[in-house]
């Protein structure tokens, strides 16, 4: 049963929100201040890994039944089948497909095509 609400903010943007309970953990000094109606913003971690391989998920596209994305190589798109681990909206741990080190493509256009010739431009 979902327990989350949607509240409306004074500038009328839709907030997803939950009720939670939770505890302090750090000494009384650090949060004494805090009194009623305070808000929290948490950061929670659902999964942890060292040594993830993972792209931007601006990278990948659907292709047939699964997921690809295109690397640059001597010049060239080469459309690469991955293997997807643990994502969210942001990134995606690659567990097959390509290889650390490896140029991808971030927001591939439609002119972008398996072999099509392309040059390595790095904005920072």
């Amino acid at each position: 049963m979902p327990v989350g609400f949607t509240k409306v903010s004074a500038l009328g943007v839709e907030e997803q929100r939950v009720l939670i309970i939770s505890d302090f953990t750090s000494s009384a000094a650090q949060w004494q201040r805090l009194g009623d109606g305070y808000r929290v913003e948490a950061r929670f971690i659902l999964w942890h890994q060292d040594s993830v391989l993972q792209v931007p998920a601006s990278s990948l596209f659907r292709y047939r039944d699964g997921w690809a994305l295109f690397v640059v190589e001597n010049g060239h798109a080469k459309r690469r089948v991955v293997k997807l681990g643990k994502r969210n909206g942001l990134v995606a741990q690659i567990d097959e497909g390509v290889k650390l080190g490896e140029n991808v493509i971030n927001h591939p256009s439609d002119e972008v095509d398996d072999g099509k010739r392309v040059t390595i431009r790095i904005i920072d």
